[in-house]
Order: structure tokens, then sequence, then C-alpha cells
């Protein structure tokens, strides 16, 4: 029997969601990109507009959050800034989705040189910590949005490859697929319709999981002013101007931390509810 269809998927986030954890870190990811979608329409201050007689303005009912070192309200920076993370991240995940599916599939179905050298690449590449690809990605394509994504891609792409490898190989001598092989189906046709759909289930629930590793990630670029560049908020780069200042305006990087702290927790609070509800740590342990 095939597993991972979509409404398996679909009834196992409605699974996820009828338990108290799902729901409460669900409400709030959905709340961060709500703010994330319509931040411009949610706040009636500018990201980007400076005015310096009101820097470093405690939490007030003008500014629920203060403001920075230019006086930029930090709640409407904040809302931005989810925008610039989560969109870096998500599209950084979805490469990496995208690229270690087709390779981790591949490699496990055609097996020979090609897996062979698909697996020491990505072995190679798994040997170093996710950072110091990224940094190193970044020091070569030069700081910014685009770098960003494109070295947080590669940095996780060699789990979403592994992941896929071992799934396709544990599928592929099902009797199914050698039914359909023997029915004189292509390689194109068993890989697409029986193969990868079988194998998507772990790789959905991985992608959410390493897409909070991801947002940490891109925190720690824009910490370091590898990220997007000023005058564009991300919450690492707020942390990052907000050290400065720690002792005088706490809040400018106490609060961005919280952001990214506490959407972090939520995403691996429901990753968590979705691999209960779809019952997969065998083949996330597999990769």
């Amino acid at each position: 029997m095939k597993v991972g269809t979509f409404d398996t998927r679909s009834g196992a986030i409605a699974r996820a969601l009828a338990t108290p954890k799902g729901v409460i870190a669900g409400g709030w990811l959905f709340l961060v990109v709500f703010v994330a979608i319509f931040a411009p329409y949610l706040t009636p201050y500018d990201y980007d507009i400076q005015n310096l007689p009101n820097a470093f303005a405690p939490p007030s009912a003008a500014h629920w959050l203060g403001t920075d070192e230019f006086g930029r309200d930090l709640l409407t920076r904040i809302m931005y800034g989810a925008r610039t993370s989560l969109s870096v991240s998500s599209v950084a995940i979805g490469i990496s989705v995208f690229c270690g599916m087709c390779l981790g599939a591949a490699a496990g179905f055609f097996g020979g040189w090609f897996d062979r050298a698909v697996t020491v690449a990505v072995d190679l590449t798994w040997s170093f910590p996710e950072i110091l690809v990224a940094l190193i990605l970044v020091a070569i394509m030069g700081p910014g949005v685009t770098g960003t994504m494109i070295a947080i891609g590669v940095a996780y792409l060699a789990q979403f490859t592994r992941l896929t490898r071992a799934q396709i190989m544990a599928i592929k001598s099902e009797t199914f697929v050698e039914a359909s092989r023997s029915l004189g189906a292509g390689h194109g046709y068993i890989l697409f319709r029986h193969l990868l759909p079988n194998a998507l289930t772990p790789v959905i629930v991985a992608a959410m999981l390493a897409t909070g590793d991801a947002i940490i990630l891109e925190a720690t670029l824009g910490f370091f002013g590898l990220g997007a560049q000023p005058p564009t908020p991300s919450w690492g780069a707020l942390m990052s101007s907000g050290t400065a200042q720690l002792f005088k305006a706490p809040w400018i990087i106490i609060l961005p931390g919280v952001a990214v702290a506490v959407t972090v927790f939520a995403i691996n609070l429901f990753g968590d509810a979705l691999v209960r509800a779809l019952d997969v740590r065998a083949g996330l342990r597999e990769a």
C-alpha cells in the first residue's frame, strides 16, 4: 500500500493541529507569517526612516517596543525583519529540498558510479558544519539576500540528499515497484509516480525542522553583517546593531532575539507534533 499521499499528509497536519502544542506552535507561526506578509499595513511607521531626536526611546504607547539608535520603531523593524528572515530561510530550504531530492532520488534509483560520486560529495559536505559552509560561500559570493539564500541552501543540501536516497533505496525493491516494472513502466514513470511520492513525507517533516535551523543560520549571518544589507532589516542584523547599546537600550538586542527563539521553538514544536502524527521517526533515522 502506498503511503505519503496528499490525504495522509493533510490529515496528519489536522491531527498535529488538534494537539495542544500543535495549536500553540501553529498559532504563533500563523501570526509570524501574517505579520511578515502584511507588515506595511499593520504599522504606521516606515522601517527605514530615521528620527534621530527619538533615538533610544524606551517602550511606550507610541512605540510599543521602543526605538533603535536611529529613532526607528523597533516593532516595525522586527515585523519587516520577519519578512526577510522567513523568506530567506524558506527559499533556501526550498532550494535544498528540490536539489537534494533530485540528487538523492537519482543516486538511490540508478546506483552505480553516479551513486558513489553523489555519496562521496555529500559526505564531504556533511563533514563540515553548516555555518562554516555558509560562511565560505557568502565570502565567495558576497553579502546580501541572494548570496545568503544560496549559501544556506547549499549548506543543507546534504541532509535532504541523504534522506531522499535512503528512502528511495528502501522503497525501490517493494512489490508494487517490481509489478510496475514488469508491466513495462519506464524509469521516469516509476521514479515520479511511485518512488518520490512515497519518499516525500519524511522529507517534508525534515524540511520543516530544518527551516528553524535555517532561521538561526540566517540570523547568524545577519549578525556578522553578511546577510541582508542596511537598511533592509533582519532579525540577526537587528541583534547585531543592538550589541553596542546592550546596557543603554537592551531592548534593541533582546527583543529580536526573543522573536528568533520563540519562532524556532514553535517550528520545532509543531514539527515534533507533525512527526508524531505522521509516524516517520524511523524514516528520519535511516538518513
